[in-house]
């Protein structure tokens, strides 16, 4: 049974499928929906061109919030959205262990193995560590 959803979002196409998805997931079985928009800090450069990129951040994904509570308004459902700083793949794990997830939705981009290798994809880190079952929607 699934009593509680969780759904990472970073403005993407592929999240914002996964966002259909999870929307359709909590009405069918009418599940809270939780919505991280994770908003990624880089830890590089002085101090002023760290807060810039920090400044210009928070205006990004507070787009993306008000975007988000547009569109989660027009679907009918009630979603708790949070804006959490920090590793993406992190914070998702944390808040699914802390509100006792039970299904993590998360887009996937389809980054190349390379990129994968390389960097290491949020989704696959997730799918990884989560001690819950994880929708990965294409």
């Amino acid at each position: 049974m699934v009593e509680r959803i969780l759904l990472g979002f970073d403005g993407s196409e592929a999240s914002s499928k996964a966002f259909d998805m999870a929307v359709a997931m909590t009405q069918h079985y009418r599940a809270p929906l939780h919505v991280l928009v994770v908003a990624e800090t880089l830890g590089i450069g002085d101090d002023a061109e760290s807060a810039a990129v920090a400044e210009h951040s928070r205006h990004y994904h507070d787009a993306l919030l008000r975007d988000l509570r547009d569109r989660i308004d027009r679907s009918g459902i009630q979603a708790h959205l949070e804006m959490p700083v920090g590793h993406p793949a992190q914070k998702i794990l944390e808040h699914a262990e802390r509100l006792q997830i039970d299904l993590i939705v998360l887009g996937h981009r389809g980054h190349g193995a390379l990129d994968r290798w390389r960097l290491g994809s949020v989704t696959h880190r997730v799918i990884s560590y989560a001690e819950c079952a994880v929708l990965v929607v294409r």
